[in-house]
This record gives C-alpha cells, sequence and structure tokens, in this order.
C-alpha cells in the first residue's frame, strides 16, 4: 500500500509510487480550493494539457466530476467513449483505462482527487478500486 508520508517532500516522486504499485502510466494529483481543483503533481500527461487540468472546477471532465458527486468516477476506454464526462482533450493523453476518485474527509467534505491511467482498456477490478480509495484515504488524513 502507498505511503502518504513522501506526498508533502516530494508529490511527483509520490505520485510514481502510486502509478507503479497500479501499474499505470499517467496520473494526476489535484487538492480543492473551495469549488476548484488545482494541480498538485502529475506525471505522464502531455506537457500541452497541464494549462488546461491545473485548475479545474468542480464538475468539469473526471476529476471535476469525482470531486463534484464524491463518487469514483472510471472510464474503461477514454479514446472510444469519452463516458460524457471526459473532455475531447482528454484523448491526448493516450490513456484507454482511467478512474478518478475524490480524496474526501470522514464527513464528506472534498479535499481534492487522484486520478490514474493506464493506455491500454481497462476496467479496474473492485480490489484495485477498493485500494486506491484506500490511498485517496491516506492522502485525506495528511490534507485534513
Amino acid at each position: 500500500m502507498n505511503d502518504t508520508s513522501s506526498l508533502e517532500q516530494d508529490p511527483r516522486a509520490w505520485l510514481a509510487g502510486v502509478l507503479k504499485e497500479f501499474s499505470c502510466q499517467t496520473g494526476t494529483l489535484h487538492r480543492a480550493d473551495g469549488e476548484w481543483l488545482d494541480l498538485v503533481a502529475h506525471a505522464g500527461v502531455p506537457a500541452e494539457l497541464i494549462p488546461k487540468i491545473a485548475r479545474i472546477p468542480f464538475g468539469k471532465g473526471i476529476a471535476g466530476v469525482a470531486a463534484a458527486t464524491r463518487e469514483p468516477v472510471e472510464l474503461c476506454n477514454l479514446q472510444q467513449d469519452l463516458g460524457g464526462v471526459a473532455k475531447e482533450d482528454a484523448r491526448k493523453t493516450q490513456v484507454s483505462g482511467s478512474i478518478a476518485v475524490p480524496i474526501l474527509t470522514p464527513d464528506g467534505r472534498v479535499l481534492g482527487t487522484l486520478g490514474i491511467g493506464k493506455y491500454a482498456p481497462y476496467d479496474f477490478p473492485e480490489d484495485e478500486k477498493n485500494r486506491i480509495a484506500a490511498v485517496a484515504a491516506g492522502v485525506a488524513a495528511l490534507w485534513m
């Protein structure tokens, strides 16, 4: 299980560890500021997309919808089906299987989101979804 102790010192290295743990190639970590998500760390995201994901309103894109609904958002193949959630530019990531989970306080306040993705189409099995949620809970404990 991913250890959050390195998150505040080196968010990018921490995120790289999360990606390795889940055999993913891309990832984002956003922290909530009111009804907005601010990018804390990213990996595998094309440079041209960074300005578009640096500050995301709740409800927009995969991370924004995860924050707004306080529920994980998963797409098996983002390249073929944006699911009505992802924006067209999301295809530029070359990611297919992706999931974004909200980072929540025990009382349900949104602290941020964690998103990870694979280049191949992929349905995250329940055990992986539970592990990703546990990683997000660890971040919440650190950020509260």
